[in-house]
């Protein structure tokens, strides 16, 4: 409440001196909240608590048995997860809070710690054999799992990145392993699909009512993906003309992306889409200048990115006011 209100009342005799300077003194010490800076703090400790656990083991491994250090971090694992179902809201296809300040927290440590220890049991005792995508197909199972049953954004990220994983993996896992590229079509080919998938599944989010919260999630990174899939397909032979068909699907996506953020008025992902179909229209305009009139188009073409970078600035602040102007109305 504003503190002329008890001014007046106090220039009106409607409050005491005593009452008004208690009052006043009140008003100037307001609450202020810490919830990022706890937020903030929660997770720096389950990032600190994992990397130290695991500096330990590496520095003690000598003297402590591997059995000894997947006791450990299962019992961590276990505990968490024990904690988290007993104190866990009933469950709902729609965002459901977490029921304590550090449930989320508690939830993530016992996360990691069951990557931690199906890894760990992987390189040490091989259970999966050479069956690297087994190895990386059952984590992420139960990621998405724990990411829908106790809703949680950042475990789905994590279930997203295993996923992108697992088909890496799946694909080619020789060459991933020993070599650690990804300069081939065949994987260029799985990105763009796994960018789609994620694409997909922000689709039925949406579509159906399911954690509609988690749409944002999958489109961040289905939209991050399939751009720079085919933005590498595109520039895997950069001397054929015939790899400008790439550009096909790209602009297609670019302008689905574009159409159905402009519905949901969401400027983060009008921006994305602009900043990559401008990258990727300024990389085609350079090849055909280039091709046609060689050293003579580098000035040309300095031109025309200053040119269109002063107006893309332009376009993406009229873009967000009017969107603003919109929310307004």
């Amino acid at each position: 409440m504003d503190n002329n209100i008890y001014q007046k009342l106090h220039s009106e005799g409607y409050l005491g001196d005593e009452s008004y300077n208690k009052v006043s003194q009140k008003h100037l010490n307001q609450l202020f909240s810490v919830h990022w800076e706890l937020k903030t703090l929660l997770y720096l400790g389950v990032m600190l608590l994992s990397g130290g656990l695991g500096i330990l083991i590496y520095k003690n491994i000598d003297t402590i048995s591997h059995q000894a250090v997947l006791a450990f971090i299962a019992l961590i694992s276990i505990s968490c997860f024990v904690y988290c179902f007993k104190k866990k809201l009933p469950f709902s296809w729609h965002k459901v809070k977490a029921p304590n300040t550090g449930f989320d927290y508690i939830l993530l440590l016992g996360s990691i710690s069951m990557v931690t220890f199906v890894g760990y049991l992987q390189y040490q005792y091989q259970v999966f054999g050479l069956n690297y995508g087994l190895a990386t197909f059952i984590p992420m199972l139960a990621l998405f799992f724990i990411a829908y049953y106790f809703d949680h954004l950042g475990i789905l990220s994590m279930a997203i990145a295993s996923l992108a994983l697992w088909m890496g993996v799946s694909v080619t896992p020789k060459t991933l392993l020993a070599y650690g590229t990804f300069n081939s079509r065949q994987i260029i080919f799985t990105y763009v699909a796994f960018g789609l998938i994620l694409l997909f599944f922000a689709y039925l989010t949406q579509r159906f009512d399911i954690k509609k919260h988690f749409k944002f999630t999958y489109h961040h990174y289905g939209i991050h993906v399939t751009f720079i899939a085919l933005l590498a397909g595109y520039f895997d032979d950069y001397e054929s003309a015939a790899n400008a068909v790439w550009l096909v699907p790209f602009f297609a996506l670019a302008a689905y992306i574009y159409f159905d953020a402009r519905r949901e008025r969401s400027f983060y992902f009008i921006l994305l889409t602009i900043l990559y179909g401008y990258f990727a229209l300024a990389s085609l305009i350079t090849r055909i200048l280039y091709g046609y009139m060689k050293y003579d188009a580098i000035y040309l073409l300095l031109m025309c990115f200053i040119a269109s970078a002063i107006g893309l600035i332009f376009l993406l602040i009229n873009i967000n006011k009017n969107l603003k102007q919109d929310d307004h109305i």
